[in-house]
């Protein structure tokens, strides 16, 4: 049954354009946009380029159980698949059907995060360089995801206040985090390096930055302003995938997994660490030092001190909690057969005698 959603009528014609143009108008970041596409695309094409609005629950199920069965996905990309089919359904198509609450939804098993001691910290930052050395440093530091720190703009870092107020974070929400003193310094030049990218582009009368949702018709100017520009911008200019307008976009998040990638193998670091990685840590790293869980919750934007509450594991599993058995056991001296195993090399136990066969090249003995 159609539903009487207050939603307006869509303009797009081809389906996957209509589907952009939801996502657009409901404010979802590009990376959803990217991703709902992709998978409403696998979906229509696993039955064979059917249009949605002629199937329905099995047809979803049966998508679900082939991800689940045949490719294996995870529990999340399970969870992510669903989510695309479901908004198209919802939100596009404007059919909402008994069988969407009916689903079943995988359950996503809780896990440990992978947490960096200091040490590793410290010698990922050495092999770091440039730019990116900073901007790891920065997310060590302040907690930041990745997005987060990529999207900081000048007006955003108050260098008198220590503070940096992280905008539009996960869940929408604005937070203000600690300016690391150590990262002042290399903080400014960034700066200032940057303001050299922002004078070539004003003399070269370039595109400006990109502005979040109508601020860019409601100030036309704000865009072009040094306050807006980006603190790690992009050496070129780009094409915006949406707008198709030419300007400076802020540094790529694949240039600086790679670089942080690298960084990983040459410091012999055999953990599964990403760039968030360094988020986890800086959250183990303050409870460690005895901080309390709700300061911890705030710097990191969490809306539930549950989800916080998972570095607590990270502690106890590291030692500080509670004592193995095995470090109660009395120490127990090596037997002899462990002390000299080559006094038994060659050696066949036939109920329970030891048989030693001679080496190569050994004289045999002799018979009287």
């Amino acid at each position: 049954m159609k539903t009487n959603s207050p939603l307006p009528p869509l303009k797009s014609v081809k389906l996957l354009d209509q589907l952009r143009e939801r996502i657009r108008y409901l404010h979802y970041s590009l990376r959803t946009e990217t991703t709902y596409v992709y998978w409403v695309r696998m979906y229509i094409r696993f039955h064979k380029l059917r249009h949605p609005a002629t199937m329905g629950g099995p047809e979803v199920e049966a998508f679900l159980s082939w991800l689940a069965n045949d490719k294996n996905v995870s529990a999340s990309t399970h969870k992510q698949a669903l989510s695309a089919v479901l908004f198209l359904c919802n939100k596009v198509i404007g059919i909402n059907l008994p069988w969407m609450a009916e689903i079943g939804r995988p359950r996503s098993e809780q896990r440990l995060p992978v947490v960096l001691n200091q040490t590793e910290v410290t010698r990922i930052f050495t092999l770091m360089r440039g730019e990116h050395r900073l901007f790891a440093q920065l997310l060590y530091g302040t907690g930041m995801r990745i997005t987060e720190g990529l999207q900081l703009r000048i007006k955003d870092v108050d260098f008198d206040h220590g503070t940096i107020v992280v905008r539009e974070g996960k869940g929408k929400k604005d937070r203000a985090v600690m300016l690391p003193q150590r990262l002042m310094p290399e903080l400014r030049q960034q700066v200032e390096r940057s303001r050299v990218l922002w004078d070539a582009d004003q003399a070269a009368k370039r595109g400006g930055v990109e502005m979040p949702y109508a601020l860019e018709r409601k100030y036309p100017r704000a865009g072009n302003s040094w306050a807006w520009f980006w603190v790690f911008p992009q050496a070129t200019h780009s094409t915006d995938p949406r707008t198709g307008v030419v300007r400076r976009h802020h540094m790529y998040d694949q240039t600086f997994q790679r670089a942080f990638k690298r960084a990983i193998e040459q410091a012999g670091i055999t953990k599964p660490a990403t760039p968030h990685t360094l988020r986890h840590s800086f959250a183990t790293h303050l409870l460690q030092s005895g901080y309390d869980i709700r300061t911890v919750q705030e710097l990191l934007g969490h809306s539930d001190v549950s989800t916080t509450m998972i570095y607590t594991h990270v502690l106890k599993v590291g030692g500080g909690g509670v004592r193995s058995p095995m470090d109660a056991l009395p120490v127990v001296a090596p037997s002899k057969c462990e002390e000299e195993p080559a006094a038994f090399e060659g050696t066949t136990i036939r109920h329970g005698v030891p048989n030693q066969r001679p080496r190569a090249g050994a004289k045999p003995a002799h018979i009287s």
